[in-house]
């Protein structure tokens, strides 16, 4: 697989990434990340599949993960976030200026390109949400909420453990001894990253229709990190923009999980319909 590398700067981060040609393409694709990974993570799965199907790929490291500048586990803000994509979004778009265009986010990067979607301008021919946080599979202790607001007032950029349950990211044990093995992968998140995530994230799903382009949000039934049930809610608010695609049993990193053939056969028929009416 051969990619050509890129950098870029955001509030004064130098961010990197990459992207995967393909002869003859009939579309692009760009993928945003989750927590604690980064873009190059995508290589073993994603990038193979969307490549086999005549899909260019840009993929970049977010702020405080993989190569790319920053704190682990923080950000400057989310507005940085979304111009972050923006520049790759742009890069895409002028190397491929004929061809539509996609996101592809997962996990946090669902969130962000969710709210990119709904946010920003841009000409986007669709979007593509695997297990996005737009709210946790499960309701955090009051207290932790609690402290992580005084701590957001009075040192946002502090890092703890994310307590991330290895074990709820697939049910394929080769998957999880890959993650726990990563170097690039790390555990940290600050207050002003989570709690703008589980902001953004309620702010979408009351926002869903002012949707206008066409969405697929995919989720796991048996997601534990982040809530299926929050997806359903955004596609019944989106006025049919958005299609929610549960697949049952599915854990959270349905890229790397048993049901992946499924998730992978569901995105490409997506895409394809979306490029089909291009």
């Amino acid at each position: 697989m051969l990619s050509k590398g890129f950098e870029f700067q955001i509030a004064n981060h130098n961010l990197k990434g990459q992207y995967y040609k393909v002869s003859d393409p009939k579309g692009v694709v760009v993928i945003v990340h989750g927590m604690g990974e980064y873009g190059r993570r995508y290589e073993r799965t994603v990038v193979p599949r969307l490549n086999e199907d005549s899909l260019a790929v840009f993929s970049y490291d977010q702020f405080g993960h993989g190569n790319s500048d920053g704190k682990k586990g923080d950000n400057p803000g989310f507005e940085h976030l979304m111009d972050a994509l923006e520049v790759v979004l742009k890069k895409a778009e002028k190397i491929y200026p004929s061809l539509p265009v996609f996101l592809y986010g997962h996990s946090m990067g669902g969130n962000v390109v969710i709210n990119y979607t709904l946010r920003r301008k841009h000409h986007l021919k669709g979007s593509v949400a695997t297990s996005p946080f737009l709210h946790l599979a499960f309701d955090p202790p009051k207290w932790k909420l609690r402290l992580g607001k005084i701590i957001d007032r009075i040192f946002p950029s502090l890092t703890m453990p994310n307590d991330l349950e290895l074990g709820a990211l697939s049910k394929d044990i080769k998957e999880i001894e890959a993650y726990e093995k990563d170097p690039l992968v790390h555990d940290k998140v600050s207050p002003r990253y989570s709690l703008r995530l589980m902001d953004t994230g309620k702010w979408a799903i009351e926002h869903a229709s002012d949707l206008r382009v066409p969405m697929l949000i995919i989720h796991g039934t048996s997601d534990r990190i982040t809530s299926h049930k929050a997806s359903k809610s955004f596609a019944d608010n989106s006025n049919g923009m958005a299609t929610f695609f549960p697949i049952e049993n599915g854990f959270h990193e349905l890229h790397h999980d048993l049901e992946k053939k499924q998730l992978f056969d569901k995105i490409i028929n997506w895409l394809n319909e979306q490029i089909d009416t291009t």
